[in-house]
């Protein structure tokens, strides 16, 4: 099994985040996106807002010591949301399910909540493998769909 580890984000990361949430399959698949995804003043200054904030906590997804992603926590009308990305190139490969794992192990908060579109099956399932459950749906826009999506909410705790 490959070795997934998280560790902070750093400058020499941004490059490589980019290029993933650029992805037109991933963009599609995580549907909850940025506006465009080919923005990169717009995502230079959402990832300064992530790593200033306060009640935000971001890490890296290595694998074998190699960027793979990114997953965060942050607080949304009260409540804690976890949000992971993975590169298409490691999907199916159980390495959102170990950075999710260990996120949530180092993250000192219950309830934690997440969301992700009804017909990403990939994502279900790492959030249920998790522990977390399904307790309703809302249909949301989804900017990388340029649609309202129908969105599963989950909650931990």
């Amino acid at each position: 099994m490959a070795d997934v580890a998280l560790r902070p984000i750093r400058d020499a990361d941004l490059d490589a985040l980019f290029e993933q949430r650029r992805d037109p399959k991933s963009v599609h698949m995580a549907a909850f996106t940025a506006e465009d995804p080919d923005d990169r003043d717009a995502f230079d200054a959402h990832i300064s807002r992530l790593l200033a904030a306060p009640d935000v906590t971001v890490r890296a997804i290595t694998r074998d010591g190699h960027l793979v992603g990114s997953v965060a926590s942050f607080v949304m009308e009260g409540r804690t949301e976890i949000t992971y990305w993975v590169d298409r190139s490691a999907w199916g490969q159980g390495v959102a399910s170990q950075a999710l794992a260990l996120f949530l192990q180092m993250l000192n908060v219950r309830p934690v909540y997440a969301r992700t579109a009804s017909d990403n099956a990939g994502s279900l399932r790492v959030l249920q493998k998790a522990g977390f459950t399904m307790i309703g749906t809302e249909v949301s826009y989804a900017a990388g769909r340029g649609a309202e999506v129908d969105e599963a909410i989950f909650r931990l705790g």
